[in-house]
């Protein structure tokens, strides 16, 4: 590239890498919680990154909401955001970040915000259609058995993005995650994707973690390699 394209590559290292600290910096408690046989503690650390409901989680459920968010959040918080910076510069990321905010602020189906908060969300789907595609791709690369779970069971989850990088997840770590989930009190019936065994710790987070920190260094020599031939 030339001399042009620094302010973007600056905010490629800015945004996208203290969004990818901060993430493993908010899940990397959870596991520590577990490991102490703290559940209170735990279900208090994930609360502070997922939306359900926190209180009828035991180990295994707190370990999983804690791997889900990861894995969602790669796609979110670290793939999108420097997919869109890579394709549209800085107006693509700004806009990203704006879709996505909307997103998490109204996407709900409540009134007042039915119709507003239904094109909140169908934007950030289209926002995040690709993005989570190759987020569900760089974590399949970094580990076995992502390919498999991910071609299998990524359809099946409500999000027609979030079950991409989930699934290979847990075809990776050979966990079922999702099933169902408790919001506001309300139990909903969400789908397992099923990568294996059921139980989970904290082992199987500071393995998710491992695969996050490795699926980040190939996102990373990807933008690189791209940049460069920009």
């Amino acid at each position: 590239g030339d001399g042009s394209a620094a302010g973007p590559v600056l905010a490629l290292k800015a945004v996208p890498g203290l969004a990818q600290r901060s993430l493993h910096d908010h899940v990397a408690p959870v596991a520590e919680a577990l490991r102490w046989g703290d559940i209170d503690l735990a279900r208090q650390t994930v609360g502070m990154i997922v939306g359900r409901d926190t209180e009828p989680l035991d180990q295994a459920g707190t370990a999983r909401a804690a791997i889900e968010s990861l894995a969602e959040s790669f796609c979110d918080a670290v793939v999108a955001p420097a997919f869109w910076l890579l394709l549209l510069g800085l107006p693509g990321l700004y806009a990203y970040k704006a879709i996505n905010t909307a997103d998490s602020l109204i996407g709900h189906k409540e009134a007042p915000f039915r119709d507003f908060g239904w094109a909140a969300a169908r934007t950030d789907d289209a926002a995040n259609w690709i993005a989570a595609r190759i987020a569900g791709v760089l974590i399949c690369f970094v580990g076995s058995g992502g390919w498999r779970v991910m071609r299998s069971e990524a359809r099946r989850h409500a999000s027609p993005n979030s079950g991409w990088p989930e699934a290979a997840m847990a075809g990776v770590l050979g966990l079922r995650l999702g099933g169902p989930v408790r919001y506001d009190g309300v139990w909903h019936d969400k789908p397992w994707l099923r990568g294996g065994r059921a139980d989970a710790g904290a082992g199987d987070v500071l393995g998710a973690l491992a695969v996050y920190r490795r699926a980040c260094l190939l996102l990373w020599a990807v933008v690189g390699i791209i940049s460069w031939l920009l």
